[in-house]
């Protein structure tokens, strides 16, 4: 099949190795813009533009896919089907119709659960016991098209959101081959969604990582988890910013307050929470590099009954 291929970040790339293994056409890859990133603002590729390029497919970068000009673009390349992963941008009904076959969508959640921007983090935050990946055929709303195959994932005990993000994004990968095969031999089934039993999934903020000791010891371990790597969480302790990279649940409870240092010893720091505990295993001083908790203790005694606090966000 002749496609063009829509995606942005390490999400995608996975996808389109996979249409390009298959023997499919790549007619033209469409990607975000590229953006300065880190202290230095140095402008880098995204990683669907370099892999792209490593394999001399053509790329376009439209600051609006919508315009009239790049619309005229997407028409001249005359795709049987457009493929759509993590693309970043809303397509208008003018761009969805070009494709004879339409266009697919590989979406990291088993909808109609977790429509919108980041479900892969919000089942784990959420407790989630499996996820998955869906193919579905594109409409005018946010995730809300046709469903076309699924692919069902567990979610571990100790899942965070980088490890499910990769296991979700090979998932995706072979979905995609699959679906594309129905679609040319007349097998795929659409599936209309329901909005029954949606969650909408919004956009990670850099303040959601802020920890509120008042929460259960579960819920901010999900949350931990789930945030890793980006945005991550944090705490304030003794003025400055403590990045907290692993932990555990303690269903045991202390005297003390929501943020209080309730047992330590030289390997161990178990906080109390508003309902059990929480045991910090791998920590980030501020300015410093990640450790686990017995390399933090050695540099940075913690003393009993210290307390961590919510972090302002400024500066955060």
């Amino acid at each position: 099949m002749r496609i063009v291929f829509m995606g942005t970040p390490d999400f995608s790339v996975p996808v389109l190795e996979a249409l390009l293994k298959a023997g499919h056409e790549i007619a033209g890859v469409v990607t975000q813009p590229d953006k300065p990133k880190g202290r230095g603002k140095a402008v880098l590729m995204t990683p669907v533009k370099e892999k792209a390029l490593e394999h001399g497919l053509s790329v376009y970068q439209p600051l609006k896919a919508r315009t009239p000009q790049f619309v005229e673009i997407l028409k001249g390349l005359k795709p049987d089907v457009m493929v759509v992963v993590a693309f970043g941008q809303i397509l208008t009904k003018e761009v969805l119709m070009i494709p004879p076959m339409g266009c697919v969508n590989v979406h990291a959640s088993l909808l109609p659960k977790y429509r919108g921007a980041a479900p892969i983090q919000w089942a784990i935050i959420d407790g989630e016991k499996e996820t998955g990946v869906t193919t579905m055929m594109m409409d005018e709303g946010i995730d809300t098209g046709d469903m076309l195959e699924k692919t069902v994932i567990p979610v571990a005990d100790d899942e965070t959101g980088d490890s499910l993000h990769a296991k979700l994004s090979e998932a995706g990968a072979k979905l995609i081959v699959s679906t594309l095969k129905k679609l040319q031999d007349g097998t795929a089934v659409r599936t209309p969604q329901s909005d029954e039993g949606t969650c909408y999934a919004k956009m990670l903020k850099k303040d959601m990582g802020d920890i509120d000791w008042t929460m259960d010891a579960a819920a901010i371990e999900r949350l931990v988890r789930g945030l890793n790597s980006w945005p991550g969480t944090y705490t304030s302790w003794n003025g400055k910013t403590l990045k907290i990279w692993k932990e555990k649940a303690v269903d045991q409870e202390y005297e003390g307050a929501c943020g209080e240092v309730v047992y330590k010893d030289k390997d161990t720091i178990l906080v109390k929470t508003g309902n059990g505990c929480l045991s910090l295993l791998e920590l980030q001083p501020q300015g410093k590099k990640r450790m686990a908790a017995d390399a933090f203790l050695r540099g940075y005694p913690v003393e009993m009954h210290a307390i961590f606090e919510r972090v302002s966000t400024d500066g955060v």
